[in-house]
């Protein structure tokens, strides 16, 4: 005890500087939190936008990514983990809001807010502009192979059921995104909290799983370039990435209806310099940027401005720029309540594991476990016997 107690203050001592500078350099550096390719990094003569940001400020950016806005929410939920900045999408940003897990930002220093379109201000998920300034914007529809898939066959979002293309479809592996396929399909709101409505939207995913070549978010860049599969839902920006690399890549959005989308970029309560994720959101809004970095992506641009920094061929893209009158027949997502969330996470968890393989694992798992066990046994009268003839030969020697 005496020893451990006169360590004490030499610990204290030696940990000090530790517990203090990383503080003091936090000033200089900031995490940011963003999904996976969704920031232009010097690729094919692009602007490196991190790169340039360290230049201008002199701080340090450390980039991290996640799949869906799901799984950025339960990260933040569990904790662990701190960030700076994040970029998640309308409806996350407004569950995020009422959960009161969002920094409300002083635009003070965010003085490039100014550029951003009326258009994308005062948005349903934070009405006052409190929380977010609006990354990007886009929407959702079908990326198909042209080499592989029958035009009669494209138009709506039954083409993703169709057993024809059968271990050559790929579906989105989150439940938002996913459950609003289905609702498009069945007719109701991309909003509906209608208990009845997502069970029969679950039973329609359950329905589309066994001619599914899986569940995938990043993985759909490499499976559709490589033609490991023909079929698959995605955001347009991606599929301008990626018809650079596959030109036989098709693209529309469904008739029956589809999913407009702003990823904006906010401050998650925990961070640890506020003022430089500010600064870094201000950096995004310059249109010289914006311009260049969404242009390396594909996605549309709440700047109009950016668009003078842009390829002509780009900016007037009917994909990342539709029309009104395509744009007519989108919907944008609105945060769910508590209990219809619960409820949506709950049954595409049984869309997830019902009739999948997961069931087969468990049964080879069991019957591997029970051939274990038999053969424990086995083994075990097996040296029984042997130590029994043992006892016998001795006692027969001994005789």
């Amino acid at each position: 005890m005496k020893k451990r107690l006169l360590i004490l203050p030499l610990l204290l001592a030696l940990l000090l500087p530790c517990l203090v500078f990383p503080a003091a350099a936090a000033s200089n550096e900031i995490t940011v939190y963003n999904w996976g390719q969704y920031i232009s990094d010097g690729s094919d003569g692009y602007v490196d936008v991190i790169e340039e940001f360290e230049a201008e400020t002199g701080i340090k950016v450390h980039y991290l990514t996640y799949d869906s806005n799901e799984s950025l929410y339960t990260k933040l939920k569990t904790g662990g983990s701190t960030y700076d900045v994040i970029i998640p999408s309308d409806y996350m940003i407004g569950r995020l809001i009422a959960e009161d897990m969002l920094e409300p930002l002083n635009f003070d220093n965010i003085p490039n807010y100014r550029y951003v379109d009326e258009a994308f201000k005062n948005q349903a998920y934070d009405p006052e502009n409190r929380y977010s300034v609006p990354y990007t914007w886009g929407t959702v529809g079908v990326i198909y192979n042209t080499k592989y898939v029958d035009e009669d066959d494209v138009g709506g979002w039954d083409l993703l059921w169709n057993s024809k293309y059968a271990g050559k479809i790929l579906m989105f592996d989150n439940c938002r995104d996913a459950f609003a396929i289905a609702e498009s399909l069945l007719g109701y709101s991309l909003n509906t909290q209608d208990p009845t409505e997502l069970r029969s939207c679950a039973s329609l995913l359950s329905e589309q799983k066994p001619i599914l070549q899986g569940h995938v978010m990043d993985q759909i860049y490499d499976k559709m370039i490589r033609e490991e599969a023909w079929i698959a839902p995605y955001y347009a920006g991606d599929y301008l990435y990626m018809l650079e690399e596959n030109e036989d890549l098709g693209f529309y959005f469904p008739e029956e209806g589809f999913n407009v989308f702003i990823d904006a970029a906010c401050i998650p309560k925990g961070c640890t310099n506020q003022e430089g994720a500010e600064a870094f959101i201000n950096f995004l809004c310059k249109p010289e940027i914006c311009g260049e970095n969404l242009e390396y992506l594909g996605y549309s641009a709440p700047i109009s401005e950016a668009k003078n920094y842009m390829d002509p061929e780009v900016a007037e893209s009917e994909i990342a720029y539709p029309s009104d009158e395509v744009l007519a027949n989108s919907e944008s997502f609105s945060a769910l309540d508590l209990e219809t969330s619960q409820l949506m996470d709950s049954l595409w968890l049984s869309v997830k594991t019902s009739g999948s393989d997961t069931t087969g694992y468990l049964i080879a798992g069991a019957a591997l476990l029970l051939a274990a066990i038999a053969l424990t046994v086995i083994l075990k009268l097996h040296r029984r016997r042997k130590l029994a003839r043992r006892g016998i030969s001795r006692r027969t020697n001994q005789a």
